[in-house]
């Protein structure tokens, strides 16, 4: 008996001493790996100390059995690498959690070694590189988070050996390559996670494999095909979400199975056909987004079933029917889409029963409504009203003001007519009133002043407003949008607008206001766009003659009205020399004397400049932006000379002639200044089609991108619906603003939402991070786009095919590789492409075979012209090559000819097939 006690105790001995030599092993690598921190003087791992075994008390440090089970340091502002991480010290760790720090490298393939690990999460941190396929050892992992993080390369297919895995997210990397099938072999797996990276081809069948699957998310990507139908097998999902990628075809009806949905987001993709009757069997669902897809055919009535409905987004469609009365008994919904469809007949009187709507879009129908329906004032929580664009008639209800906390109303583009009713004062929550393009009369009641504490846009635009302008705006005006051009309005300019130091828009253009030039206005250092054209103001343009006058200006246009008339003297005042940030300066068709001041040279972000029909002399200044104006800028005004002009300045400038090079064509100068004055307004603006949410951040937005629009710009903040609407964009000042810069990171996909974008310039920047976003393809009236000197990788999307405008894509000096879309070929009529095959790798031989063999150029090929069955290929050696394919299918040269330029050959190419005669030269 005495000997078994002693064994025991010795066994005790033993493992006492085990325990305690593992816990100070554990600790002494522990220690090492917090010696590579670059923030040793972290407050929180202050326990652990090299005089304490890692088991007593040391931050985030758990034991089991005196062996570190948990290792729980997340959000502890950790900067630093897990390449001294000690894996192969920590056999019985379980529990890995480092989420919420600065960590940042690879993660090491030795991660393998933790094989008894169950939660994995390295979420929210800074780590690069690809996935280790060596983490499909950990075969006891449930939890593997690595989300938000910078992760590349394609998802390993060694992940579907971990059948234990109950959740996976590597969501908010930029992984791409495809979805591996092998996901299907998780037959635990409740979440997974993988929206927002740049993943392609379909959705794997063997997705619809997983029956413990409750959420799935796979939004934000560029997945293609068609949704597969054995999604529908997925009885137990809560979650599907699936917008923001390429997918097309039609809604598959066996998603009817799955009874449990409460969310269905298939937003923005290419889905068609009609929406499936047996989406109202899903009893349960809360929130149905099926917006800017190409769905067509009527709303049906089964959605009517959905009582649980709380979102309902069907907006950006092809949708053509009456709205059904059947929506009136969705009693849940807060919010309502059916905006930019082709909805007929008028505002159903059912929708007054939705007394929890917050937000309620119809824009943009083909409704006839005679008049805005009187229900609209039961629904007392609504918050966000769009009825622009659909034919609505009569008068504005004054009810309208008892819904106290509407923030956003917009009406514009109808045929509202009537007065404005007082009542809208009542309306202490609105931000935003649209009611431009209307027959709107009578005055703008004066109480109209005293909203700008809360009142940010006011756009009242091309009504019959008449009467003087409001006179009260407090301090401290909350107003950044005050739009009235195109009425009847008279007096003065309000001497109390320069309270309003948020302004960034302020258009009065086209009215009857009769006042001179208000040096007040020079205050307001947020103001982008200043308008007061057309008007009848008079006197000097007088300024403050400071150089913190108009720090943000970028558009000035103070044309066609009477500056100067009846004054002994009406110059230009040299102080507008000092607006280095104005791109359009519009002073035609005043009075103005005198020569144009030197420093006019200094404004060097001018794209658009019109002088015309002044009394200006003496020599138009020379160098920057001024080569870039024509006559026009000028016309009119006959003592004026010096390029463009034919009146040259001898001595005192460059002669006309000679400088004649250095002209390039320009758009007609008024219709840019228009142009941009839209572009900021609508920055500013949106459209007021997408959801509310953040419209409140859209002025931040707006400032931070105009104020980085400068030489040395760095970051574009484009995120989604900041730029939108239903604006004319031309797009001309991104042309001169955005190129030649230092931009770097994506492209965003939020450039979809403009949608009459005809000139998207975006090139030698920096932009090194993800794909040519397939979003490019909404662009229909895209016309140019630049994109060449990045370095854009990934292929070209086959969403170009859309492009039917299209006449020049650049696309050279980037690291596109893969096939070009088949869906090009139908744009190659009209057609340049320019492309640098230096960084090529893979050419699709079945559309143009001849992209083959063009390296047998003496330098890089600059511009490709496709026509007919010919090829005709220019490189800055000034060699163009006619190519043709032989009897053989191999391609050939059939011609050569030596270009006098290099830039002649690479702009402007034409094609005779070689079977009748070739000609090449400039256009």
């Amino acid at each position: 008996m005495m000997m078994v006690s002693k064994i025991f105790s010795l066994l005790q001995f033993f493992t006492l001493f085990t325990i305690t030599f593992a816990s100070t092993e554990e600790a002494t690598v522990f220690l090492k790996w917090k010696a590579t921190f670059k923030n040793q003087n972290n407050s929180l791992l202050a326990s652990w100390q090299p005089s304490s075994a890692a088991c007593s008390g040391w931050y985030g440090v758990i034991c089991f059995n005196g062996r570190v089970n948990r290792l729980n340091i997340t959000n502890a502002s950790v900067f630093g690498t897990l390449y001294d991480f000690p894996f192969s010290s920590h056999p019985f760790l379980e529990y890995f959690e480092l989420s919420v720090n600065n960590l940042s490298g690879t993660i090491p393939p030795d991660i393998g070694n933790l094989t008894n690990l169950i939660y994995l999460d390295l979420s929210i941190n800074q780590i690069s590189g690809i996935i280790p396929p060596e983490i499909g050892s950990l075969s006891r992992l449930q939890t593997l988070h690595l989300a938000d993080n910078h992760l590349i390369g394609p998802i390993p297919e060694e992940i579907g050996y971990l059948r234990s895995l109950i959740e996976l997210d590597l969501s908010t990397n930029s992984l791409n390559g495809s979805i591996p099938p092998s996901l299907g072999n998780l037959n635990n797996l409740s979440y997974l996670y993988l929206y927002e990276n740049h993943l392609s081809g379909p959705i794997p069948e063997e997705i619809g494999y997983l029956r413990s699957l409750t959420a799935l998310a796979l939004s934000s990507n560029s997945l293609n095909g068609s949704i597969p139908p054995s999604l529908g097998n997925l009885n137990n999902l809560t979650l599907l979400s699936l917008y923001e990628n390429q997918l097309s075809g039609p809604i598959p009806s066996e998603l009817v199975n799955i009874k449990n949905l409460k969310y269905l987001y298939l937003a923005n993709n290419q889905l068609s056909s009609l929406i499936p009757s047996v989406l109202g069997n899903l009893k349960n669902l809360s929130d149905l987004r099926l917006s800017n897809n190409q769905l067509s055919g009527p709303i049906l009535s089964e959605l009517g079933n959905l009582k649980n409905l709380s979102i309902l987004d069907l907006s950006n469609n092809q949708l053509s029917s009456l709205i059904p009365s059947v929506l009136g008994n969705l009693k849940n919904l807060s919010s309502l889409d059916l905006s930019n469809n082709q909805l007929i007949g008028s505002i159903l009187s059912s929708f007054g029963n939705l007394r929890n709507l917050r937000t309620l879009f119809l824009g943009n129908n083909n409704l006839t409504t005679e008049g805005i329906p009187s229900f609209i004032c039961n629904l007392t929580s609504l918050e966000v009203l769009n009825l622009s664009r659909i034919n609505l008639k009569g008068k504005i209800l004054q009810c309208l003001g008892n819904i106290s906390g509407l923030r956003y109303v917009k009406m514009s583009h109808n045929n509202l007519s009537g007065e404005l009713p007082p009542s809208i004062c009542n309306l202490t929550s609105l931000e935003i009133l649209d009611l431009g393009r209307n027959h709107i009369m009578g005055a703008i009641p004066q109480c109209f002043g005293n909203m700008s504490g809360h009142l940010e846009v006011l756009d009242m635009q091309h009504n019959n407003l008449s009467g003087i302008l409001p006179t009260t705006f407090s301090i401290g005006s909350a107003l950044r949008s005050f739009n009235l051009q195109g009425n009847k309005l008279e007096g003065k300019i309000p001497r109390s607008l320069e309270n309003c130091q948020r302004l960034e828009v302020l258009d009065l253009g086209n009215n009857l206001l009769n006042d001179t030039f208000s040096m007040l206005l020079g205050t307001l250092r947020e103001l982008r766009v200043l308008s007061l054209r057309s008007n009848k103001l008079h006197g000097p343009i007088t300024t403050l003659g400071s150089e913190y006058m108009f720090l943000e200006l970028r558009i000035l246009d103070l044309s066609r009205n009477d500056f100067s008339k009846n004054l002994s003297t009406g110059p230009i005042p040299p102080s507008l020399g000092s607006l280095s940030s104005v791109e359009s300066l519009d002073l035609s068709g005043n009075h103005l004397v005198g020569e144009l001041p030197p420093q006019f040279a200094s404004l060097t972000a001018l794209e658009v400049l019109n002088l015309s029909y002044n009394h200006l002399e003496g020599c138009i200044p020379q160098g920057n932006q001024f080569h870039t104006f024509e006559n026009n800028s000028y016309e009119g005004n006959d003592g004026l000379r010096g390029f463009p002009l034919s009146k040259g300045c001898g001595n005192h400038g460059h002669d006309s002639a000679s400088e004649k090079t250095y002209a390039e064509s320009a758009l007609d100068e008024e219709s840019n200044s228009e142009f941009l004055n839209d572009f900021w307004k609508a920055a500013l603006m949106g459209d007021g089609t997408q959801n509310y949410d953040g419209k409140e951040k859209e002025a931040a937005k707006a400032k931070e991108l105009q104020k980085k629009q400068q030489s040395h710009l760095e970051n574009l903040p484009m995120e989604q619906d900041l730029i939108s609407g239903t604006y004319r964009f031309s797009l001309w000042s991104l042309v001169g603003s955005l190129k030649n810069n230092s931009l770097n990171g994506s492209i965003p996909f939020s450039l979809r939402n403009l949608r009459n974008l005809s000139i998207l310039s975006l090139n030698n920047n920096h932009l090194t991070t993800g794909y040519i976003p397939k979003e490019i393809g909404y662009l229909r009236a895209l016309t140019y786009l630049h994109l060449n000197d990045n370095s854009l990788n990934g292929s070209i999307p086959t969403s170009f095919g859309n492009l039917n405008s299209l006449t020049i894509p650049y696309l050279h000096d980037n690291h596109l590789y893969g096939p070009i879309p088949e869906e090009i070929g139908y744009l190659w009529s009209s057609l340049h492409w320019h492309a640098d095959l230096k960084h090529s790798k893979v050419w699709n031989l079945e559309t143009l075979e001849c992209l083959q063999v063009l390296t047998d150029h003496t330098s890089v090929v600059m511009s490709v012209l496709c026509w007919d069955q010919f090829l005709l290929s220019c490189s800055p050696d000034k060699t163009i090559k006619v190519w043709a394919a032989n009897e053989s299918g191999n391609l050939e040269v059939t011609y050569t000819n030596q270009e006098e330029r290099a830039d002649d050959c690479a702009c402007s190419c034409t094609l005779i097939p070689p079977t009748r005669s070739i000609t090449t030269g400039r256009k």
